[in-house]
C-alpha cells in the first residue's frame, strides 16, 4: 500500500494512476482533488467544476509568470464547461485551459509533461464531487 499524501509534494512528478477517486504519484496516494503545478502537487479543495472560482485559482496563479502555458482541467467523471470568469482569469494570465474528464486529463498531462511542455493540471476527483 502506498503512503498517504496529505499536503504538498515539491517537484512535478507524473501522475502514476487514477482510480476510485484517488491519484497515485511519487509512490504515494491521495483521495480527492489535486493541483499538479510546476512547484509541486497540492491538495485542491474543489469537488465539482461549479466550485471553481477566483479563490480556487489562487495557487495556480501564484506560480511564476510563464511557467504554465497550458492548464489541463479534469472535471471529474464527465466533461463540464469551465465557468466564464475562471477562463477569463486564466486567459489574462497567459494560461490556456483545456477541459476534459479527469480520466482523460491524467494521461494528457503526463504526455505533455514528458514532452517538457509548460503544463499544469487541476484534477477533480470523481469521488470528491458534490451534487
Amino acid at each position: 500500500m502506498s503512503p498517504r499524501y496529505d499536503g504538498f509534494l515539491p517537484g512535478q512528478p507524473i501522475i502514476e494512476g487514477y482510480r476510485s477517486g484517488g491519484f497515485h504519484f511519487a509512490g504515494m496516494s491521495h483521495r480527492g482533488s489535486i493541483l499538479a503545478l510546476p512547484s509541486g502537487i497540492h491538495i485542491w479543495n474543489v469537488g465539482h467544476i461549479s466550485q471553481m472560482d477566483m479563490a480556487s485559482l489562487v495557487t495556480i496563479l501564484a506560480e511564476p509568470a510563464g511557467t504554465i502555458e497550458m492548464l489541463i482541467i479534469g472535471t471529474g467523471e464527465a466533461l463540464a464547461p469551465l465557468p466564464r470568469d475562471v477562463r477569463a482569469a486564466l486567459n489574462a494570465a497567459g494560461v490556456r485551459a483545456d477541459v476534459m474528464a479527469t480520466h482523460h486529463a491524467v494521461p494528457t498531462y503526463n504526455i505533455l509533461l514528458g514532452e517538457r511542455r509548460k503544463v499544469a493540471a487541476a484534477l477533480i476527483s470523481e469521488d470528491s464531487k458534490t451534487s
